[in-house]
């Protein structure tokens, strides 16, 4: 990091006072634009976002009574017993077995 400090001290050093107000304008006008960009880029965004805000506080009691239908007719239940979750636990776990072994045989059918 001294060596870094050193070099900036010296490279200030060797610049003339013309060079160093020519690279700080231009330093400048490269952070405004960069700004300017920055402010663009939020608005344009902002517009998106605000949209689909307002879409969803404008519709959210239809959009609740369509989840809830949703649910009444897949006859949907989040509370799962502890068998339940057993079985489609034990289940994952023998496909995923069945892919491993059939990944397996393949990569050796291959090789043969």
């Amino acid at each position: 990091m001294l060596n870094d400090i050193n070099n900036i001290y010296h490279t200030i050093l060797t610049m003339n006072v013309d060079e160093i107000i020519k690279k700080n304008e231009l330093l400048e006008e490269q952070n405004k634009k960069l700004q300017d960009e920055l402010i663009q880029t939020k608005q344009h965004l902002n517009i998106y976002t605000m949209k689909n805000k307002k879409y969803y506080e404008d519709n959210k009691e239809i959009h609740k009574q369509r989840v809830k239908e949703y649910k009444e007719k897949t006859n949907y239940s989040a509370n799962l017993s502890n068998e339940k979750k057993k079985e489609y636990a034990r289940r994952a776990y023998l496909n995923k077995k069945d892919k491993l072994k059939k990944l397996e045989e393949k990569i050796e059918n291959e090789n043969i």
